[in-house]
């Protein structure tokens, strides 16, 4: 009973960090990787689940040892990591809500079909934003950490017995070989990075770990062993990259081979994505899906906003302490976000294509990566005492984690310049 009630006290971020991981890299990347090329991609998304691992546990564990956020492990590091952090962070937030926020709206009207009612796709994501915003105002993590366990069950539980089924009746096109899309193809390189820079999520979310790990304490007044706090974000982050597995495989099994194409409309994408599981269930579950998609995006939408309010409302208090003496700044912080966010979405909703706002988003989180994960490793190492410190093992893995972030960033700066 008190493992059961110390693991109750400890559930939340791990789960937080899954919802926001399952959004726009699942059901969005992940299915247009299985879809576009097979197995082609594959290794991509099992090498960034792998070599991005540190960077995330790191965001956990300086949580659990110190009782603060990583962002004051950057502050400690020096006020130029803390600043090269916080520009990062403004410069990328907007592209990411935008990319989050566009996904959740065309899964929102194609589950209440709001075309039909003369509601635009703009006024759609108006009204997302403002209900988002409005949860987190109001009810802050409580109610964020609540949802999230509620409303990733269905989709969960769905997701894995679709991908066993698929296995069992193998793909629609049996003639095809799905390991036979070369992967190093024009246009297999042109969305590798897009793939990587969300999977499982972009490495700069990893202080939103060590954010929603403080919270959680504070909010159950009960302070987990580190193993603890590891255990709860390990089991996130295991469903979590079980799942972009299933969601390469439903892609490749449902689509790649066929004449069907992926649609361009997120509202028609997201109507195919949930296509895919009546393929597999029929007809009578389309509602049940298309529910359990919309709330799980729904969910990683509030993650998203919550995260980034959280990370502007930390760092603007460290860096102008003088000046950020206002009431309700996570609300203004919202706020400002909710506004600048539609702003992108806006201009992006002029090409007709969501992928262009996605892809573009991801591929900037990848570029940021090798930046905050250098942080990351130098502040788990220089500032925890030797009980906290990461063991060998994962050093080294993080190691090798950078060399690959910077490695395919340079490739994909360098491809996409002879390219074009």
């Amino acid at each position: 009973m008190k493992r059961i009630q110390s693991l109750k006290n400890t559930l939340g971020p791990g789960i937080l960090f899954a919802s926001t991981a399952i959004g726009v890299s699942h059901l969005v990347q992940s299915t247009k990787a299985g879809a576009m090329f097979g197995f082609g991609l594959l290794w991509a998304v099992i090498a960034a689940n792998i070599l991005k691992y540190p960077f995330f546990e790191f965001g956990s564990r300086y949580a659990n040892a110190t009782g603060t956020s990583i962002i004051e492990g950057y502050q400690k590091l020096s006020k130029w990591a803390l600043w090269t952090y916080f520009i990062v962070t403004i410069s990328s937030m907007f592209f990411v809500c935008a990319a989050v926020g566009k996904v959740t709206t065309g899964f929102m009207e194609n589950l209440f079909h709001l075309d039909k009612i003369g509601l635009s796709s703009s006024a759609s994501s108006i009204l997302v934003f403002v209900v988002c915003g409005g949860i987190l105002i109001i009810g802050k993590f409580k109610i964020l950490d609540k949802l999230i366990k509620i409303i990733g069950i269905v989709l969960l539980l769905s997701t894995i017995t679709a991908f066993v089924l698929c296995l069992f009746h193998g793909p629609i096109n049996k003639s095809i070989d799905l390991i036979s899309e070369p992967s190093i193809s024009k246009e297999a390189w042109f969305f590798l990075i897009p793939l990587m820079g969300w999977m499982p999520t972009a490495v700069d979310l990893s202080s939103w770990n060590s954010l929603w790990t403080v919270e959680k304490i504070k909010s159950s007044n009960y302070h987990p062993a580190l193993k603890e706090t590891l255990f709860e974000f390990n089991f996130g982050y295991i469903i979590s990259g079980i799942l972009s597995i299933c969601f390469v495989t439903l892609g490749a099994f449902l689509i790649y081979g066929t004449p069907e194409i992926i649609e361009k409309s997120s509202d028609l994408f997201a109507h195919q994505i949930v296509n895919l599981y009546t393929k597999i269930f029929g007809g009578w579950s389309y509602v049940i899906i298309a529910s359990s998609t919309f709330s799980i995006m729904f969910g990683t939408c509030i993650a998203v906003f919550d995260g980034y309010g959280r990370v502007l409302n930390k760092t603007t208090d460290l860096l102008f302490k003088k000046h950020t003496k206002a009431k309700n700044k996570y609300s203004i912080c919202i706020l400002i976000l909710i506004i600048g966010t539609f702003l992108i979405t806006y201009q992006f909703d002029k090409s007709g294509d969501f992928g262009i706002l996605v892809n573009f988003a991801t591929s900037i989180s990848f570029l940021i990566a090798p930046i905050i994960a250098i942080f990351n490793y130098l502040v788990v190492n220089r500032y925890l005492d030797n009980k906290f410190t990461p063991p060998k093992w994962l050093n080294y893995l993080s190691i090798i984690g950078v060399l690959y972030l910077i490695l395919f960033s340079i490739l994909y700066l360098f491809k996409n310049y002879l390219f074009t």
